[in-house]
């Protein structure tokens, strides 16, 4: 699974994203084979999001959904925007779960 987290920076994404490969690495169930993520600033999102499964949008570009919207949905990508709270925690393992979650929603349409 192609994991792409989105933010204003690319920053802080990229702190939660090292918690979320912390959290695969951990698994027993999970294979870190199977994941490839990238942390980008959210103005860098049209020339990465071909190459991505979903994408999880950082609480600080919440803004910006609609923008998000016109990259994400012609193209048929799911995408989550990330709770603050969670975010603000670096909560890896309930972020990877709700990219998971939303991936197999996907899916099953």
């Amino acid at each position: 699974m192609n994991i792409l987290l989105c933010c204003a920076g690319g920053f802080s994404t990229t702190m939660l994203m090292e918690e979320m490969k912390k959290v695969v690495k951990k698994s027993s169930k999970l294979n870190e084979e199977d994941f490839k993520m990238i942390a980008i600033p959210v103005d860098a999102l049209e020339g990465e999001i071909d190459n991505y499964d979903i994408l999880l949008v950082g609480p600080q570009v919440g803004h910006k959904i609609d923008f998000i919207k016109e990259i994400v949905e012609p193209r048929n990508k799911p995408y989550v925007v990330i709770d603050k709270d969670v975010y603000g925690s670096m909560d890896g393992a309930t972020v990877l779960k709700m990219a998971l979650v939303e991936h197999r929603k996907y899916l099953k349409k």
